[in-house]
């Protein structure tokens, strides 16, 4: 059945030395804010985490990340799922129970609006960001007669340290049209925390969780805090608000703490229509205000 209580959560990671979401319109450069130099990270990045570890659980998604055509693609789901129209089909796909999709092949088509919809994720700071040049493993081939060229070089961007947060939200009334799920959620929760920790090619190693927390409200309710990424303040081991310059100049997770006060008074002030508050956190990342978070009713936090 499809889940009836409205959740909202906010998600934490880090990046070292990575790229976190390159731009193909930009020589794949580290998506950024040009004022203030903040680190982005698009939904569909966020997205695209969460669907490679079902994938990697064996999880029935629509988008498994190989290039196919829609038409290959739903032949295959029609062998897996023994079923023949398209919403019945794409009803057995987590993805897009969660995510929603348009489909459009033959005389079907529909759309359907995801429950789940991310805010492009930001970082809490100003970042520095660094271009790097290397060179390929062969040489290249000269022409006939001629030796061998020098080896070409290749391009590419980091970032030596971010923190970065997203929000989301799941919304019960799409639940409806898709058929989403209250174990969906919590699947998506999990994938979301050992998704980005399982990140680890190239581009995307040193990915880490630090924290989530996600607010389960009471059936019936309709409202939202809403963007709890920016109810999180950074401050400096020393318990102070660093500058720009001071910001960028951030490399590991134990020059900072997090201050999730401004969020747990959001939380306080909706507690009436709050069923549940559950957290993951870190066991490496500083929070101020754990001990409020612990205090909360209906609290239920997990160390890692």
């Amino acid at each position: 059945m499809e889940f009836k209580r409205r959740r909202e959560f906010v998600f934490l990671y880090t990046v070292v030395d990575a790229n976190p979401n390159g731009d193909p319109l930009n020589e794949n450069h580290p998506r950024y804010d040009e004022d203030t130099l903040q680190a982005l990270v698009s939904d569909v990045r966020i997205k695209r985490t969460v669907r490679d570890e079902w994938v990697n659980q064996e999880r029935l998604v629509f988008v498994d990340g190989k290039p196919k055509t829609l038409k290959t693609r739903f032949e295959e789901l029609k062998q897996s799922t023994g079923k023949e129209k398209g919403d019945e089909v794409l009803r057995e796909c987590i993805d897009t129970r969660l995510f929603g999709v348009t489909f459009a092949l033959g005389n079907e088509s529909f759309a359907w609006t995801g429950p789940v919809q991310f805010k492009w994720g930001r970082s809490l700071h100003a970042c520095t960001f660094e271009f790097i040049q290397g060179t390929s493993a062969f040489a290249t081939e000269g022409g006939e007669g001629k030796e061998k060229q020098q080896r070409s070089f290749r391009n590419e961007y980091k970032v030596p340290f971010a923190l970065i947060a997203t929000y989301g939200i799941a919304n019960q009334h799409a639940a409806k049209y898709t058929g989403a799920t209250e174990e969906d959620l919590d699947l998506l929760a999990e994938a979301l925390w050992s998704g980005t920790d399982n990140l680890i090619t190239r581009s995307k190693q040193e990915h880490k969780s630090r924290f989530y927390l996600e607010i389960t409200y009471k059936e019936g309710f309709n409202g939202k805090i809403g963007a709890l990424d920016e109810k999180l303040r950074l401050l400096t081991a020393e318990g102070e608000e660093p500058d720009r310059d001071a910001q960028r100049a951030l490399r590991r997770l134990s020059q900072l703490v997090v201050d999730i006060e401004p969020l747990i008074d959001a939380v306080e002030e909706k507690s009436d229509q709050i069923d549940r508050v559950r957290a993951i956190v870190n066991k490496e990342l500083s929070l101020l205000g754990i001990d409020r978070l612990k205090n909360l009713a209906g609290a239920v936090i997990e160390v890692r």
